[in-house]
């Protein structure tokens, strides 16, 4: 059973910093690409960023420069550290872990994600 638990969501100012976590559980974790999606309150669900099991990576240009995803195998273990926050990033956030191999991350959709986790949320406050 895949299981997928987030954490270190919370409340900060905007220019301020938030790292969230994602600990996965039953399969070999490091051969799959994973990703952070996020939903804002209206809003349709969007890719956040995406990691490879070659660590390599592509960001929504909305995160770009402010945003790093990264992956620890060791620890089975998904990390999105949050720079610049802004308050149009609060959102919950979500990490997904994908079983297709694509040569370029770009091409991942959201619907090539068969597991989720619960999601945590980020509030950045003006």
């Amino acid at each position: 059973q895949v299981h997928l638990v987030e954490s270190g969501g919370g409340s900060v100012q905007a220019g301020g910093s938030l790292r969230v976590s994602c600990q996965v559980f039953g399969y070999t974790y490091s051969t799959y690409c994973m990703g952070w999606f996020r939903q804002a309150p209206g809003k349709e669900r969007e890719a956040v960023a995406v990691i490879d099991s070659d660590d390599r990576t592509t960001y929504a240009d909305s995160v770009k420069g402010r945003f790093t995803i990264s992956r620890d195998n060791s620890k089975d273990t998904l990390y999105l550290q949050m720079n610049s926050l802004k308050p149009e990033d609060t959102a919950m956030y979500y990490c997904a872990a994908s079983v297709f191999d694509y040569s370029d991350p770009a091409n991942y959709r959201e619907y090539d994600f068969s597991y989720w986790g619960q999601g945590t949320q980020v509030t950045v406050s003006s």
